[in-house]
């Protein structure tokens, strides 16, 4: 009888702690029970705690030991059981070390990072275990060479580091089962980042492939900043058999965080956002002195490149110092600069998100953030990127950048210390991301209807996915649906002889294969030097707009464009002069929710005369001065304003619900009001309140409480006329879909009784303005105190008959009657057509119907654009019931307006107070929601002489110590140029302006704006200018055209 195999030494995880000076936590050790138990969960701990090493050295522990049990039964030649011994010395066989561990990462910048940390305990481990030093690693991102893909076609290694993206090429790959079948644990590091997205979607749908062929598989999520831990959890191993009794792991280590702001010298009574915060560039080099390395955070790339600028002019001798990271740059530039981090031998990085997550930086010491991050998590983790390590302490800085930031400062530090973050949650039933996967699989081996199903019902994302959707989504891919029935190229799969369904043709899959992956972003073009070396991309949309000899910043460069040719823009360095910033989407962040309560708890301590932090005493002039002219908003309290001025009536409301339920909230707010007196409007919103400025005089406190209470029936809707047409006769909406679709009859623009509100991308609204308006002083200052209980409700008795149009879950009573309601009236006050369009846009890519990467051709965001447009159309005519439809409609009402936040907001404000007050001004809340309007009118250096006019006329009117500081138009953030440009009428100047010969909007930042009397007629006077830009520089003011009716505006790229 053969003597007992002797067992191999199992990976002492704690001894390579130890020799580094280090215990594992107990949340470390709680991991790896877990896992040895074969049991899936979430880590959630701070960052730099160590949540890669408890779950990778837990894995290795418990796969090392299927890697045992594994051995034990490889045959020698001479036909005994394999000794530790042979092992040492018999190479393994290729089917011993397939692909076993798939590390997800939510950016490609990780996967260097990543396979660093993931390699160093291995190469030790495998001393003491042979098995594990067979093992290889890997990295597939859109990073990688094709040299590294050509390898990895040939042999997959055993720990592959990758994307949602990369992970769906795989499974799109004819032997997918053979090469990850075998896969026994799924790593999703940054889970919180993913969860949100679509691309989280895409992973779980991957996920439930992943157990169709392995039913052992484990899972693990790994996250430091999630709200919603059970339900986030769930989102993860659903689609493993054993999910429920999944594992939470929470990492509660003791880890200094220090928020601290750097406060400007003189915040400023009037704030306005826009700022890019240069204002403290002073401050911030001092900062950048005292300390040895540090991250400094900004929100936007074009923010970043003007920041990295700026310190480069204000010390020319830190050239080779500082540096400049954001996702745009090449691969090369951002690799120096990570490694120029690691070293210590960078003193400062400006960067963007692209640096917030996971990259271990040792020698950083310091962050600071320009601006308001915009919510907890975000603050959390970017304070992570400082003290990355067990036992060193994160220090975050936050520099405003107006002074109502100086509060969000105050309340993030509070929102922290009370530990609220912000929640994520999966989008639910994403079609255009199963239309994808189901090409995919089919690519990946193939399937069966049937099998197929039941795999993806075991999401959380289409666990209620009713078997007609799945069956449209099968019927679209493999034919087209009714309207593209007739076109070869929309039969993408298909059955064979066996009934397995499979792509059908091999041009077919090369260009699925091209266009994998639920990222859509504009058309981007390659940014290279003449002859040169290429510094990275920028998008398509704005190199349009430049021409030849034409300078811009990029690449912390002064760069002139040379030539464009085959989507690259090829240029050359150029002196240093005035210069475009490039502008990429996605630029505004929305306030959290989270974080909009602390900011109003912050405000009721002032209210109550409690300054406890050092934030509030800063910003005590401008709280008071609220106080004084108004009131300060609290829980309790629901403030609204109202102002009456040139432009005509105007009102404030403060929900403090962030930008975009306010976006849905004016629109709806507007509509209501022309209910009941047709009229037109035009809207502002910021992340604190709204304004509503009615052309026709409007006793918004009367209006208002009824105006916030619930309609239980179908909204009225007055037929659209013509552009600047008035109000014509009301028609009751017989159903959704004509709500968000009208036909042909009408112009396309949703007509509230008059009141036309084009949204723009920037998230405000702005309203034709009718001439002529009456000129009139200001109000005289009372207040009223309102219960909006006692109001009834004002509604219409028509019943409205859904129709199927929209996929609406089924609320019941009451809640669910004003749901209904409530979604007619925002589609039907907003130019919904539009934006569903936009919406559709992003949905096609996804779903393959249109393609930006073909094999070998690159196709342009203009060619894109049509190219949706036209599907968009085709469907609204051809095939009303096409479910890509339903959900651009969907995503317009849950992402672009949140409507369920929207709903809850108006319940909030209907429970709160209502404190109406008439002002002789505009307030320090105020102010900066007409700031917001008028940015979408005037040009950068018109916007930036309006403020300095009015700051002068306010700052006089609350007696201040001085004059107030110069305003440049480069604090200014100015909005995307239009693709042509249109004259406007010159303004009709006030009493007491500037001569006529002078022109208009030239004052000098250094000179003082023109001083008005204090009263309210000035500030009236001041306020006349929106309707039309300032006249040509250097020029003489010409006469006024005659009022011309406005014109339908040219649709957002």
């Amino acid at each position: 009888m053969p003597d007992a195999q002797p067992r191999l030494q199992r990976p002492d995880a704690t001894a390579w702690l130890a020799a580094r000076g280090w215990q594992p936590f107990p949340f470390q050790r709680q991991v790896w029970r877990a896992m040895a138990a074969g049991r899936s969960g979430l880590l959630h701990a701070t960052t730099g705690a160590g949540k890669t090493y408890a779950v990778w050295l837990g894995a290795l522990q418990a796969l090392a030991s299927d890697l045992e049990e594994k051995t034990a039964h490889v045959r020698t030649k001479k036909g005994d059981v394999a000794t530790e011994k042979i092992a040492r010395k018999t190479p393994l066989r290729p089917a011993h070390a397939p692909l076993t561990v798939l590390w997800i990462t939510p950016m490609r910048a990780l996967a260097g990072d990543t396979l660093k940390a993931l390699a160093a305990p291995l190469a030790e481990l495998a001393r003491a275990h042979p098995l594990l030093a067979r093992w290889t690693l890997a990295a597939r991102t859109g990073d990688s060479t094709g040299a590294e893909r050509s390898a990895q076609q040939r042999r997959l290694p055993t720990v592959l580091v990758t994307t949602p993206e990369s992970l769906s090429l795989l499974l799109a790959r004819a032997d997918a089962q053979e090469q990850l079948g075998r896969v026994r644990l799924v790593v999703a590091d940054e889970w919180h980042e993913l969860l949100g997205s679509k691309r989280g979607v895409q992973l779980q749908l991957a996920l439930a492939r992943l157990v169709t062929w392995n039913p052992r598989l484990m899972a693990w999520g790994m996250s430091a900043t999630l709200g919603n831990l059970p339900e986030a959890m769930d989102t993860l191993l659903a689609p493993l058999p054993g999910g429920r009794d999944g594992t939470l792991v929470q990492g509660r280590i003791d880890k200094t965080l220090v928020v601290d702001t750097l406060l400007p010298a003189a915040p400023e009574r009037f704030s306005w956002a826009g700022h890019l915060g240069l204002r403290m560039l002073p401050a911030v080099v001092a900062e950048l002195e005292a300390s040895s390395t540090t991250l400094v955070f900004v929100n936007v790339r074009s923010q970043a490149e003007r920041w990295y600028q700026a310190l480069l002019q204000a010390r020319p001798d830190w050239a080779g110092q500082i540096a400049l990271h954001h996702g745009s740059l090449d691969r090369a530039v951002r690799e120096w600069v990570e490694a120029g981090l690691k070293s210590g031998r960078l003193r400062a990085v400006v960067a963007t998100s692209s640096l917030d997550l996971g990259v271990d930086f040792t020698p950083v010491e310091r962050v600071l953030q320009i601006g308001s991050p915009k919510g907890v998590a975000r603050l959390l983790q970017r304070a992570g990127r400082s003290g990355h390590a067990p036992g060193r302490p994160s220090r975050i800085t936050l520099v405003p950048t107006h002074s109502l930031e100086i509060v969000e400062a105050a309340a993030a530090r509070d929102a922290i210390r009370a530990g609220q973050v912000e929640s994520r949650r999966s989008p639910v039933q994403p079609f255009d991301v199963l239309v994808q996967h189901l090409v995919t699989v089919a690519l990946g081996g193939g399937f069966t209807p049937d099998g197929l199903y039941a795999e993806v019902r075991r999401t959380r994302a289409y666990r209620d996915l009713p078997r007609t959707l799945f069956d449209w989504c099968l019927d679209f891919v493999s034919g087209g649906g009714r309207a593209l029935a007739a076109y070869p190229d929309y039969r993408r799969v298909a059955p064979d002889e066996e009934g397995i369904w499979r792509v059908p043709e091999a041009r077919l899959a090369r260009r699925h294969r091209a266009n994998i992956g639920t990222i859509v972003a504009d058309a981007s073009m390659s940014v290279q030097i003449l002859h040169g070396a290429r510094l990275g991309s920028v998008e398509e949309s704005f190199v349009s707009r430049l021409s030849p000899g034409d300078a811009f910043v990029f690449a912390g460069q002064v760069l002139e464009l040379v030539r464009i040719e085959q989507m690259t823009a090829y240029v050359r360095r150029a002196p240093a002069s005035r210069a475009t910033v490039p502008r990429w989407g996605g630029s505004r962040m929305p306030l959290s929710l989270v974080l909009a309560d602390f900011v109003v708890r912050e405000l009721a301590q002032a209210a109550q005369g409690r300054w406890r932090s050092p934030e509030l005493r800063a910003v005590r002039p401008l709280l008071e001065l609220q106080a004084r002219w108004s009131e300060l908003p609290t829980p309790e309290t629901l403030l609204a304003e109202v102002l009456h001025t040139r432009e005509g009536w105007h009102l404030f409301l403060y929900p403090f619900a962030g930008r975009h339920v306010h976006m849905g909230l004016a629109s709806v707010l507007a509509w209501r009001a022309a209910q009941q007196a047709p009229g037109t409007f035009s809207i502002a919103v910021n992340d604190y309140g709204l304004e509503l400025v009615s052309a026709d005089a409007r006793d918004w406190a009367a209006l208002l409480p009824g105006l916030l209470q619930p309609t239980t029936g179908a909204p009225q809707a007055c037929a659209a006329g013509g552009a600047g047409a008035g109000p014509v006769g009301a028609e009751v909406l017989p159903d959704l879909a004509e709500s968000v679709y009208p036909d042909d009859r009408a112009d396309g623009d949703a007509v509230a009784g008059g009141a036309r509100n084009k949204a723009t991308s920037a998230g405000n609204v702005g309203g034709t303005e009718r001439a002529g308006s009456p000129a009139g002083a200001a109000g005289h200052g009372t207040d009223a105190d309102t219960d909006t209980g006692a109001v009834p409700a004002t509604g219409l008795d028509t019943d409205l008959d859904m129709g199927g149009a929209l996929p609406v879950s089924a609320d019941d009573s009451a809640y669910g009657a004003e749901r209904q309601a409530l979604l007619h009236e925002v589609l039907a006050s907003l130019n919904a057509t539009e934006m569903a369009r936009r919406r559709f846009r992003e949905i096609a890519r996804v779903a393959g119907l249109i393609f930006q990467s073909h094999p070998g051709e690159q196709r342009s965001a203009r060619q894109l654009q049509a190219s949706a447009q036209l599907f968009f159309e085709v469907f609204r005519k051809y095939d009303g019931d096409n479910l890509l439809l339903h959900q651009a409609r969907a995503e317009v009402l849950s992402q672009e307006l949140d409507v369920d936040q929207l709903q809850a907001a108006l319940a909030r404000m209907r429970a709160q107070r209502l404190r109406v007050h008439t002002l002789a001004r505009p307030g320090p809340l105020a102010f900066p929601l007409m700031v917001e309007r008028f940015r979408e009118k005037l040009s950068n250096e018109a916007l930036a002489d309006r403020i300095a006019r009015m700051l002068g006329d306010l700052e006089a009117a609350a007696d201040t110590r001085g004059a107030p500081p110069p305003v440049s138009a480069q604090d200014v953030v100015p909005p995307d140029p239009p693709l042509r440009r249109r004259k406007r009428a010159a303004p009709a100047r006030a009493a007491g302006s500037s001569s006529p010969g002078a022109p208009e909007g030239r004052h000098a930042p250094s000179e003082e704006p023109p001083q008005a009397p204090d009263s309210a007629g000035a500030i009236a006077a001041a306020l006349t200018f929106s309707g039309a830009g300032g006249a040509d520089e250097g020029s003489a003011a010409r006469k006024p055209r005659r009022a011309r009716k406005p014109s339908r505006p040219l649709p957002p790229l």
